[in-house]
């Protein structure tokens, strides 16, 4: 586990299936001051031989709850990871898991009340008595038929079955979450990129958020005894985050 005295500025990088989120991360891997920690897709692929991802797609009333359970511990476990550099960048987190993909179960009716009730207690004590640091939200936001589209090209043999309504859905409960904040657990500012453009628009984005993202990192850790100090500071004017607003 992380101490006090190494904790980086820590950004959880949110969005729908598709949204370009191990795209936005790879971005950045040329930055040695930086740890990415992408989604660990292969292990809920492979738990000791089972397929979860494939098992919860194909019959999500039976394997939903499993799957999520699943997530939530291999979440935190990225959530705790100690790193040595004094950014972390990581692929969704604990809170979306909950507030997006379990509430869409629950609201949905292919999880029962039941288990809908475990894991939100298990999300409230992980919530009130682990700590999850966070000190930035980047949100790739989409349009729910552009990241469709996208998911069919990329061809993922497990999401093959998903419906457009499916990721139409989702993308209600992000913008609930992040930006209408129906839930008071937003657990840090929000930076909104508009994720619908093309590879070669995309880019240039990515290109503007460096700044914004290093530059807020810098103000933090030299601001902050508990926070590492980065190697390489750079200069320029502050962030500008979108909604301003934390609750």
């Amino acid at each position: 586990m992380s101490t006090p005295a190494t904790k980086p500025f820590t950004v959880f990088v949110e969005g729908n299936i598709g949204s370009g989120k191990t795209t936005f991360l790879e971005h950045f891997r040329r930055f040695e001051d930086i740890t990415l920690l992408t989604e660990p897709v292969e292990e809920w692929r492979n738990l000791r031989g089972w397929n979860l991802l494939d098992l919860m797609y194909k019959d999500p009333a039976k394997w939903a709850m499993t799957f999520q359970a699943y997530v939530s511990l291999t979440m935190l476990e990225m959530h705790r990871r100690t790193t040595t550099t004094p950014v972390k960048l990581m692929e969704r987190s604990i809170y979306s898991a909950r507030y997006c993909f379990v509430e869409h179960m629950m609201k949905s009716g292919v999880m029962h009340p039941a288990q809908f009730a475990v894991l939100d207690e298990w999300f409230r004590f992980i919530h009130q008595q682990i700590p999850i640091d966070a000190d930035l939200i980047v949100y790739l936001k989409t349009s729910p038929s552009v990241v469709y589209d996208r998911i069919k090209k990329r061809a993922r043999s497990e999401e093959q079955c998903v419906p457009l309504s499916y990721i139409e859905e989702l993308h209600k409960l992000h913008e609930d979450w992040l930006i209408n904040r129906v839930h008071a657990e937003c657990p840090a500012p929000v930076l909104v990129i508009d994720a619908d453009l093309d590879l070669s628009q995309i880019t240039e984005e990515y290109k503007k958020s460096e700044h914004r993202i290093l530059r807020q990192a810098v103000d933090v850790v030299m601001n902050s005894p508990n926070k590492l100090s980065p190697k390489k500071p750079i200069t320029g004017s502050p962030i500008s985050i979108v909604p301003k607003i934390r609750l």
